[in-house]
C-alpha cells in the first residue's frame, strides 16, 4: 500500500504547475488519469523537442506515473465519458483559464451534482480580484509575487530566479491543499474547492522579504550589505545580491579555478556562533577579540572587508575543499553546484532524488525523483504515458465499458484512435 493508494485523480492540467501537483500525487500512489485532447495532448509534449518523434523532456519530466486518456470534451460521447470519470474520481485538478470548465459543462455546481464528494483543485495566476482573469506564466508570477523585485543586485534590474517557484512551487502548494481536503472529507463526507494562486504561492516563498518590508519602519536593515556601505534605504525592501536572508551574514565567494569555471564558487556564512573558527581558518586570529570585530553588531559595517578576507582564503581552495575544511568546524558553507554536477552526483542517485528513466520513444533520460521521502510509501518513478496509451484500459477498468457499449464509445471518435491491448485485439 502506498500513501494515496485508492485515490483517483482526474487530471485536466497541462504545462507545468498542474502537472507538478498531479505527478507528486501519483508518486504517492494515487491513480492519476490525465485527460488530453485527441491527437494533440498536453502542449508540452511537442515543446522544446530534442529527440525527433518523441515526447519532449518538458513533458516526460512532469508526467511520470500517470495514465493518459484522449477525450474530446466537445463531443456528446466525450462528455458522457467525462461525466462517468467525475463520478468515479475523488479529485479533479485543473489549470485552465478562468471559466473554461464552466463552458465545458463541468463547473463546480455541475461537479457537485455528479459527485458531491469530489474535490475540485485549481491553479490560477491570481486569486479573486481585479487581476483574476489575467494569464500568468512562471516569470509573471515571480514578478507579481515579490520575488523579482527583491532578487538581483542593488545597482541592477529586478531578476527572476531559475527555480520554478511560480509554476512548480504553486503545484506543490496545491498538492498540500488536495491532501488536506481529502483528509477533511474523511470527517465531513463532502468535497470542496481548493485554489492555489501563483502570485500567492510566490509570495509565500518570499515571506522573509515581506518581513523585511515591515522591519524598514524601525530603521535600516543592518544585515544588508548596503548598510555597511552607507547606502540609504528606500521605502521598499531592496535587492540584496547574495546576502543571507536569515540575519547571519553570507555571500557567494570565488574559489580556486573561478577564472575558467563559472561555478567555482562557494556560499560562506560568517555565523556568530563560529566566528572564532572563521578567524582561525582565514588566518585572522586577531579579529576574534579585536575592537570592532568581536561581536556581530560591530562587524555589520565591516562586512565588505571581512568577506574580502574570506575570499582571499577561498580562492586558494576548491569549493569542495572549502566544504571539507569548514564543515568539521561547523562553519556553514555550500558549493555552487552546476546542473552537470548534480546530474552526475552518485548520492542523489542513491536517494532517488535524481533518477534514470527508460522511455520507448526517446530511450533513457534523467529526471528529478520525488523530493519528499516517506518511510512507508516508497516511490518508484515510472515513465510518462504516451498520448492516449491507457484509453482502452481506463474505459474498461475504471468506467466499466464493455461489449457493444465499449465499441460504441471507441467508434465515436470521441476518445481518439484507441490502441487496444494485445489480449483485446
Amino acid at each position: 500500500m502506498k500513501a494515496l493508494s485508492g485515490v483517483k485523480i482526474l487530471d485536466f492540467t497541462h504545462v507545468q504547475s498542474g502537472p507538478t501537483c498531479t505527478q507528486l500525487l501519483a508518486w504517492f500512489g494515487a491513480d492519476v488519469i490525465k485527460v488530453e485532447r485527441p491527437g494533440v495532448g498536453d502542449a508540452t509534449r511537442k515543446q522544446l523537442v530534442d529527440v525527433p518523434g518523441a515526447d519532449s523532456l518538458y513533458f516526460t519530466m512532469l508526467n511520470h506515473n500517470k495514465r493518459s486518456i484522449e477525450i474530446n470534451s466537445k463531443d456528446e460521447t466525450g462528455k458522457e465519458v467525462l461525466t462517468r470519470l467525475v463520478r468515479e474520481c475523488d479529485v479533479l485538478v485543473e489549470n485552465f483559464a478562468p471559466g473554461a470548465l464552466d463552458r465545458m459543462g463541468f463547473g463546480w455546481e455541475d461537479l457537485q451534482r455528479i459527485n458531491p464528494r469530489i474535490i475540485m483543485a485549481s491553479v490560477k495566476g491570481f486569486g479573486p480580484g481585479k487581476y483574476e482573469d489575467c494569464k500568468v506564466y512562471e516569470n509573471v508570477a515571480q514578478c507579481a509575487g515579490g520575488s523579482a523585485s527583491t532578487t538581483g543586485f542593488l545597482d541592477g534590474p529586478p531578476l527572476v530566479t531559475g527555480a520554478q517557484i511560480g509554476d512548480s512551487g504553486t503545484g506543490l502548494h496545491l498538492a498540500l491543499g488536495i491532501v488536506t481536503a481529502l483528509f477533511q472529507r474523511e470527517k465531513t463526507g463532502r468535497g470542496q474547492k481548493v485554489l492555489a494562486a501563483m502570485q500567492d504561492g510566490v509570495l509565500n516563498l518570499s515571506r522573509v522579504k515581506l518581513r523585511d518590508q515591515q522591519r524598514l519602519a524601525s530603521g535600516p536593515l543592518n544585515e544588508y550589505s548596503q548598510f555597511g556601505e552607507g547606502i540609504p534605504f528606500g521605502e521598499a525592501t531592496p535587492r540584496a545580491g547574495n546576502d543571507s536572508g536569515g540575519g547571519q551574514p553570507g555571500r557567494i565567494l570565488k574559489c580556486k579555478g573561478w577564472e575558467t569555471d563559472p561555478n567555482a564558487y562557494t556560499y560562506f556564512i560568517t555565523q556568530a556562533a563560529v566566528w572564532k573558527n572563521v578567524c582561525d581558518v582565514i588566518g585572522k586570529p586577531e579579529w576574534k577579540e579585536a575592537e570592532g570585530y568581536a561581536t556581530p553588531p560591530e562587524r555589520l559595517d565591516k562586512l565588505n572587508e571581512i568577506f574580502d578576507a574570506v575570499e582571499q582564503w577561498t580562492m586558494t581552495k576548491t569549493k569542495f575543499e572549502v566544504m571539507d575544511i569548514c564543515n568539521p568546524l561547523n562553519i556553514p558553507v555550500g558549493p555552487i553546484l552546476s546542473m552537470k554536477e548534480i546530474a552526475e552526483d552518485p548520492g542523489l542517485r542513491e536517494t532517488g532524488t535524481v533518477v534514470e528513466v527508460d522511455h520507448p520513444e526517446r530511450g533513457k533520460y534523467l529526471s528529478v525523483g520525488c523530493p519528499i521521502k516517506l518511510s512507508d510509501s516508497e516511490v518508484t518513478v515510472e515513465r510518462s504515458p504516451l498520448l492516449g496509451e491507457h484509453t482502452a484500459e481506463i474505459l474498461a477498468e475504471v468506467l466499466g465499458y464493455s461489449g457493444d457499449e465499449f465499441d460504441r464509445v471507441v467508434k465515436s471518435g470521441a476518445v481518439g484512435d484507441v490502441k487496444l491491448p494485445d489480449a483485446a485485439e
